[in-house]
């Protein structure tokens, strides 16, 4: 939007092409959502608090949690209006894929909207039943794999990259691409909303990779670093760096009510269109296989559930009582259950995830 007040100003006044820059734009986003997320936010707490919009808490979760109940929950929303608002104000609107990500993002998010809605508001704990959920998510998924499936311009935007190595590509049929890309999507956001369970657990991890997205978008958009480089070069990708930034300041943002002890949790509206956020841009991007060792934090709380509940029912069967592998799942509350504080497993989960995100840039070079 301002981009194109920029750019007609620029007819009589030269200096406004600086805004041509998307790392300028990139930068004035990342600021953009950060002051929206520290503008609103103590509003949208005390609206929440007074509404009694709170966190229900599991009873056969750790003990310690039990004083987060009532804790404000849906604050996800307000991560979204600032990547909303940011990307709309500084990114090319004229541009596809911006489009397909705030599809994406927003429509993940109304799913976590409601479900968080009937569990907070109507009291049902269950808020949408597990097939509601993935019903929705997968029309939404395959939406946008169909959509970017079928205005594909140039080879690159459908074969999977195979990082570390210079020319490895692997060629896909439409029906593998579009099967892959709805995995990736619904799979991440997912993997975001189980690793949400402690206070900033989930928000700096996913910071962190929106950062590094970031700059692979703008390389993977940008013909000549991306032929030094040896990357597939996707012709707009570029411009989605300045939604990933517009992540990073609504992330830090509301870092600053969620960090411990938090004064407002996300949500699933928050986890659910964060997750499916990364997925999407890895994706137009060409770097799922990144995303996956980058978002190692995510994969490992998922497949910790997922070992869990296996083994509970293959135990159950064989012997009649189910057995667990993790003291609790996911993965988080398995530590604190072996005596780790709360602020001790999110701190080294950060760390973890710092390290992944740094192997996944190092993809750019090592070949």
């Amino acid at each position: 939007m301002l981009l194109e007040l920029a750019q007609w100003l620029a007819k009589d006044i030269r200096g406004f092409h600086v805004f041509d820059y998307i790392t300028l734009r990139a930068v004035l986003a990342t600021l953009t959502a950060l002051t929206i997320s520290f503008v609103v936010g103590p509003t949208l707490i005390r609206k929440l608090t007074y509404y009694k919009v709170g966190q229900s808490v599991r009873d056969d979760g750790p003990q310690t949690h039990l004083i987060k109940a009532g804790t404000p929950t849906m604050g996800g929303a307000l991560i979204l209006v600032a990547i909303a608002i940011s990307t709309l104000l500084w990114a090319d609107l004229s541009n596809r894929f911006v489009w397909v990500v705030l599809f994406t993002t927003l429509g993940f998010g109304i799913i976590g909207w409601v479900d968080d809605w009937r569990k907070v508001v109507h009291r049902n704990p269950k808020g949408l039943s597990a097939k509601e959920k993935y019903f929705w998510q997968s029309v939404v998924g395959f939406s946008v794999a169909i959509v970017l499936q079928q205005t594909a311009v140039v080879p690159a935007e459908t074969t999977l990259l195979i990082p570390f190595f210079k020319s490895l590509v692997i060629p896909m049929s439409g029906l593998a691409f579009i099967v892959l890309t709805y995995l990736v999507v619904v799979g991440s956001s997912n993997a975001v909303n189980l690793t949400d369970g402690l206070d900033g657990l989930a928000i700096m991890p996913t910071v962190m990779v929106a950062g590094a997205l970031a700059i692979f978008a703008y390389v993977t958009g940008h013909f000549y670093f991306s032929k030094y480089l040896s990357i597939p070069y996707v012709p707009g990708a570029g411009e989605l760096a300045v939604f990933c930034a517009a992540m990073v300041g609504a992330g830090l943002g509301f870092l600053w009510f969620n960090a411990y002890p938090a004064e407002v949790f996300m949500g699933d509206v928050g986890a659910l269109a964060l997750g499916a956020a990364l997925g999407i841009v890895a994706v137009i991007v060409r770097q799922e296989i990144i995303l996956f060792i980058m978002g190692g934090v995510f994969v490992i709380e998922t497949i910790s559930v997922a070992m869990q509940v296996l083994y509970f029912k293959y135990t159950k069967h064989k012997t009649g009582t189910g057995q667990r592998i993790f003291l609790m799942a996911p993965l988080h509350h398995h530590y604190e259950q072996k005596g780790w504080k709360e602020t001790q497993v999110v701190v080294r989960f950060w760390i973890i995830s710092m390290m992944l995100v740094l192997i996944g840039l190092a993809s750019l070079k090592i070949r």
